[in-house]
C-alpha cells in the first residue's frame, strides 16, 4: 500500500513512533491549531480525533493549514515515486517535476501542458488526481516553503527570498505569504530569531537515515576536477554556475554532514539569489530523497557482499559537466580521467573570483565548447575523436531532451546515442548520475560483467541483463554497490 493510501489508524500509529520512515511521505494536520507537522515532529502528540492526514505538503496547506514551525516541513525529503506504468501517473510526475525546477514567475498551467504536449484540462485532472492539489497549488506551496525556509536560515532581505523563491514582486510574495499562512514574512522572519543571532545563512536540507556518507564522499573524492572541486574533512567545496530567472549566477558552496539526518550547505553570495534553481539540484546530487528500504531491499536481490545501508548514488550539480567528464572517462582509469579534466577546465574554464582555494574555476560551458576547435581540444592530450564527441555533444546541448530532463528516459537515451562516440555504455552513465535515474543499467560493462559471473564463465549479453533484473526500479544502485565491491 502506498503512504498516500495509508489509513488514518496507520497513520496516527507512524506520528506515535515518530517513524522517519514516512518523513516527506505524510502530513498531519491538527485541527485545534490548524498547523501541520512531519511525523518525525517532536511536539506534543494531538488527539486522534483532531488530526487529518495528507500526502504531501501541498494537499495540507490546500485545505487551509500552516506549516509547523518546529518540525518545519519545508526541510523534508520528498517521496519520489521512482518508477509507474500507467501513462497518466507519469505525465503527472513529469509535471511535477517541471514545476519543481521553475523559475518562471509567471508560469502558468497552459505553458506546462504545452511543454509536455496535452491539453490544459487534461493536465489539470491527471495532477490533481496523482497529487491531490492543482498544478498552481502545488507550485504555490513549492515557493512559499522555499521562501519560509530561506527566511528562517538566510540573512538575504525579504525582497530578495521573494525574487529567490519565484514570486514576481515582493507585493505578491507578501499578499500570498499573508493569505496562506496568516503572518507577515517579516514577522515570522522574527519569530525565528527571538532570543537567538541572525543565521549564518546555511541551506538546510533533510534525508531519510541512514545515509552513507563515507561511501558517497569516497566515491566523490577520486573523481573531483581541479579547480572545481575538492573533498576534504568531510565536506564537498566546488564551484557553480547557473541560470535562474533568465539570469546567470556564479559562486561557490560547500556541503557538510556533521548533523544526523540533515546537511548543511553554505553558500557563497553569488549563489543565494539562485537558491530556487540551485535547491532541486543539491537533493539529487546528494540523493537526499531516496528510500534506504526499498533499495536495501533491491540490493539484497544481489549475490556477494551485503550492501552498505544508507547507500546513495550521487548525482551531479551540472548535467554538461558531468557529460564531459563522461565521454573524457570512456576506456581510461579514474585518475587519468581527472587528469584531463582538470586540463580541460584549466583551458577552457572561467575563473571565479574570491574561491576556496582548489576552486576557483568554473566548468566550461556548451557555448565555449561548441566554438572551440578540435585541436584546441586535442592540444590538451584528449583523442580527436573524443574531441569530436564533445564538439557535437556541445553543439546539440540546447535540443538535447537530457539537457533539460524532458521525456523519457530511454527518449532521451536515444538522442545521445545518435551523436558520434557516445555508445549505449556512456549513455546510460549519463542518465545513471546526470539524471539521478534509478533504473539504468551501463550494458556491456566488464567490471560487471565479471562480478554478476562470479566464480564461473562469464555470462552472456542476455545473461547479463537478466541477473540485475531482480534490483529493478533500482539497477543504477546495484551498479554502484558491484562497482564498489568489485
Amino acid at each position: 500500500m502506498s503512504h498516500a493510501n495509508l489509513p488514518p489508524d496507520a497513520a496516527y500509529a507512524a506520528l506515535q513512533a515518530r517513524d522517519a520512515r514516512f518523513d516527506g511521505r505524510l502530513y498531519v494536520g491538527v485541527t485545534s491549531t490548524g498547523i501541520y507537522c512531519r511525523p518525525v515532529c517532536r511536539v506534543r502528540l494531538p488527539r486522534r480525533e483532531n488530526c487529518r492526514f495528507f500526502a504531501s505538503a501541498a494537499q495540507a496547506e490546500a485545505q487551509r493549514f500552516r506549516p509547523c514551525m518546529k518540525c518545519r516541513p519545508e526541510l523534508a525529503p520528498q517521496d519520489l515515486p521512482w518508477t509507474t506504468a500507467d501513462a497518466s501517473r507519469t505525465l503527472a510526475q513529469q509535471a511535477a517535476r517541471w514545476l519543481d525546477a521553475c523559475d518562471d514567475p509567471e508560469a502558468s498551467v497552459e505553458g506546462l501542458a504545452t511543454h509536455l504536449g496535452v491539453s490544459s484540462r487534461h493536465l489539470r485532472r491527471i495532477f490533481q488526481a496523482e497529487h491531490g492539489v492543482s498544478p498552481l497549488q502545488y507550485l504555490q506551496t513549492r515557493r512559499l516553503l522555499l521562501a519560509k525556509s530561506l527566511l528562517t536560515d538566510s540573512a538575504l532581505t525579504v525582497q530578495a527570498v521573494a525574487h529567490a523563491a519565484g514570486f514576481a514582486s515582493l507585493r505578491r510574495f507578501n499578499a500570498a505569504f499573508l493569505e496562506h499562512y496568516r503572518l507577515q514574512p517579516t514577522a515570522l522572519r522574527r519569530a525565528g530569531r527571538e532570543g537567538s543571532a541572525p543565521p549564518a545563512s546555511r541551506l538546510r536540507l533533510a534525508y531519510r537515515a541512514p545515509y552513507d556518507v563515507p561511501g558517497v564522499l569516497a566515491f566523490l573524492a577520486p573523481r573531483a576536477v581541479a579547480g572545481v572541486e575538492q573533498v576534504a574533512d568531510g565536506a564537498i567545496t566546488r564551484s557553480l554556475a547557473l541560470v535562474h530567472a533568465s539570469q546567470r549566477y556564479a559562486g561557490w558552496l560547500r556541503v557538510g554532514f556533521a548533523q544526523l539526518g540533515e546537511v548543511t550547505v553554505e553558500l557563497s553570495p553569488g549563489l543565494w539569489p539562485a537558491v530556487g534553481a540551485l535547491l532541486p539540484r543539491l537533493r539529487c546530487w546528494l540523493d537526499l530523497d531516496a528510500d534506504p528500504a526499498a533499495i536495501a531491499a533491491a540490493l539484497g536481490q544481489v549475490s556477494g557482499p551485503a550492501a552498505v545501508p544508507g547507500q546513495r548514488l550521487p548525482g551531479c550539480l551540472d548535467r554538461f559537466e558531468l557529460a564531459v567528464r563522461a565521454v573524457l572517462g570512456q576506456q581510461i582509469t579514474v585518475a587519468a580521467a581527472r587528469t584531463l579534466a582538470g586540463r580541460f577546465v584549466e583551458r577552457f574554464g572561467e575563473l571565479l573570483a574570491e574561491a576556496p582555494e582548489g576552486c576557483q574555476r568554473l566548468f566550461p560551458t556548451p557555448e565555449r565548447i561548441a566554438a572551440a576547435t578540435r585541436d584546441d581540444i586535442a592540444s590538451l592530450g584528449i583523442i580527436g575523436r573524443r574531441a569530436d564527441s564533445l564538439i557535437a555533444l556541445a553543439q546539440a546541448w540546447p535540443q538535447l531532451a537530457y539537457a533539460h530532463r524532458d521525456g523519457t528516459p530511454e527518449a532521451a537515451a536515444e538522442q545521445l546515442t545518435q551523436l558520434p562516440g557516445i555508445g549505449p555504455w556512456t549513455a546510460a552513465y549519463m542518465l545513471m548520475r546526470g539524471w539521478s535515474w534509478p533504473d539504468a543499467f551501463p550494458p556491456g560493462d566488464v567490471v560487471l560483467r565479471k562480478a554478476l559471473s562470479g566464480d564461473g564463465p562469464p555470462l552472456s549479453p542476455r545473461a547479463y541483463q537478466q541477473a540485475a533484473e531482480g534490483c529493478r526500479p533500482f539497477r543504477s544502485y546495484a551498479v554502484l554497490h558491484l562497482w564498489r565491491h568489485a
